[in-house]
């Protein structure tokens, strides 16, 4: 089963990068990166030593409701370019030794029993294998040390 991993939509950064309030009414805090774990939600890549950098609070799920959680994400200030959605696994999470995976259903509840801390090269046949239930709708990748969204993975559309 082919996937697609996303970053959040570019209405979501743009909002932030325009200094809209965040899923907590706050304004995003600018921040100047220091190279290292600071990585965009939207183009899906490092943000560059000495750049500056947004840090706000995200909700990645459409609606408000108890599994809705709201965390921290950085953000590159200036315009990136939405990554791509592919099929593989995006290589920003190639430092990474291991991600939450958690997957969750068509009302956006957490499907329990599915979340996991995996080393990152078991994630792609896992999510797979995962889709093949009927009641997981997509996952979520999120740091495994910290719990921030990272990313979203589901069947292509």
């Amino acid at each position: 089963m082919p996937l697609q991993f996303e970053a959040i939509p570019t209405k979501d950064a743009r909002n932030a990068q325009n200094g809209n309030p965040d899923a907590n009414g706050q304004i995003p805090e600018r921040a100047i990166s220091d190279g290292n774990g600071n990585p965009c939600r939207h183009c899906l890549t490092e943000i560059p030593k000495d750049s500056e950098m947004l840090i706000l609070g995200y909700r990645p799920f459409p609606d408000a409701q108890p599994y809705a959680e709201v965390g921290p994400i950085f953000l590159c200030a200036d315009v990136c370019e939405r990554y791509v959605p592919s099929e593989t696994l995006p290589e920003m999470f190639a430092n990474s030794a291991e991600l939450l995976v958690r997957g969750y259903d068509a009302q956006d509840r957490i499907v329990y029993g599915t979340g996991k801390v995996m080393k990152v090269n078991q994630i792609e046949k896992a999510v797979m294998t995962g889709l093949m239930n009927s009641e997981i709708s997509y996952y979520h990748l999120r740091s495994a040390s910290n719990n921030c969204f990272q990313a979203r993975v589901g069947r292509i559309k």
